[in-house]
């Protein structure tokens, strides 16, 4: 029996090696992580990649809460285009009979675009809402609990305002890969000439391009010892090789309720030693 042709203007099935069992073709091009003809070029595969290996650390976390509360909640900060979300929902989510994804995203364009193409894949459970991170703490649309919180490249204190978001919900997982962390550097920049007189570790940070190295890796061990401060676990691994990018640290957070006893004093010994003490409110609550 001759094989039955496709109807005229309807794209053929792909079959791509790059592409996992039962994927939504059509997601992916809405995407334009492939093109029409079912194509990856060089920087879609390396976001693809990107994507499939977070999807990888996550999708454990999410059948974790599945299997002990038969329903889960995640939120997704600084969405974007909800790569992230609408990979997790196509992967794993669609096939469970519970479980919702909340994009938050504050430019309306995306939300919008995010909400429409939700909606023509029949993600059901995709929810999008056009807020800052910090007002979506308040938010009426996002339930009092989320159990897990995820931040994609949330750029400089975006970060910050999704842990923030995270402790208010009671979050009980954290996924985070932190971009451009730029407050840190700024004030060791400002008070580099004081820094000088009061200790000789500002020579860390003397020169500009250590000046912003280091606070960036600052800034995410700060973070840490913030989230065990209020009991979490905590591991910090590489998202990717960094041949594929230099923004690749992920930090994974785990509610265990035991606080780390000395990491509050940690952070304000740091503070007080490399004269950051106007950060005081960032970090040490």
């Amino acid at each position: 029996m001759a094989k039955r042709k496709p109807a005229a203007g309807t794209p053929a099935p792909v079959a791509h090696p790059d592409l996992r069992p039962g994927q939504s073709v059509e997601l992916l091009q809405a995407l334009h992580i492939l093109t029409r003809d079912g194509q990856l070029n060089q920087d879609s595969r390396r976001k693809l990649k990107q994507v499939y290996h977070l999807h990888q650390f996550i999708e454990p976390l999410l059948a974790e809460v599945l299997a002990e509360r038969g329903d889960l909640s995640l939120a997704d900060h600084g969405a974007g285009k909800s790569y992230l979300g609408f990979i997790l929902y196509d992967l794993f989510l669609k096939q469970q009979a519970a479980g919702t994804v909340y994009g938050i995203e504050t430019r309306r364009e995306l939300v919008e675009h995010s909400r429409a193409l939700a909606e023509r894949l029949g993600f059901a459970r995709m929810h999008f809402l056009d807020v800052s991170v910090a007002d979506s703490t308040h938010a009426a649309e996002l339930p009092a609990r989320i159990d897990v919180v995820t931040a994609l490249h949330a750029c400089n204190t975006a970060t910050d305002d999704a842990i923030q978001f995270a402790l208010a919900k009671d979050a009980r997982f954290l996924v985070l890969v932190p971009c451009c962390q730029a407050e840190v550097a700024a004030v060791l920049r400002q008070n580099k000439n004081a820094s000088f007189g009061l200790t000789p570790l500002s020579e860390i940070w003397r020169h500009p391009l250590h000046t912003r190295e280091f606070g960036s890796q600052l800034t995410n061990a700060l973070r840490c010892l913030q989230l065990e401060a209020h009991g979490y676990q905590v591991t910090v691994t590489e998202l990717v090789g960094w041949e594929h990018s230099l923004k690749n640290e992920l930090i994974i957070a785990r509610r265990t309720g035991q606080p780390r006893r000395n990491a509050m004093a940690r952070i304000e010994q740091i503070l007080d030693q490399l004269n950051l003490t106007e950060l005081r409110s960032r970090f040490a609550c």
